[in-house]
């Protein structure tokens, strides 16, 4: 199945950020309460990885309150053969 990065923006003020992760912690998704964060490095975002069917059904992970302002991204992996394959395309 598909994996998605989900990258989650909210603001920097600490009462804000603290109510935001409370209501990652408190929502009972696997997913949300296994969030990472960036807030003790000064990048107030929540990031989570998720396996979905497409990228709507990926975005339905994140609360609704918070769904606009995600954003998510397909991720996939590369091989070798494929990177010199493209490599070699390009030179022809």
């Amino acid at each position: 199945m598909p994996q998605f990065l989900i990258e989650v923006p909210h603001p920097e003020e600490t009462l804000s950020c603290a109510r935001i992760v409370e209501v990652f912690l408190t929502s009972g998704s696997h997913f949300l309460t296994h969030a990472h964060w960036g807030c003790m490095d000064g990048v107030h975002s929540a990031w989570l990885v998720v396996e979905a069917a497409n990228k709507e059904e990926a975005r339905l992970v994140v609360p609704p309150l918070f769904r606009a302002q995600a954003k998510v991204v397909g991720l996939n992996a590369f091989n070798l053969e494929q990177i010199e394959a493209v490599l070699a395309q390009s030179k022809s």
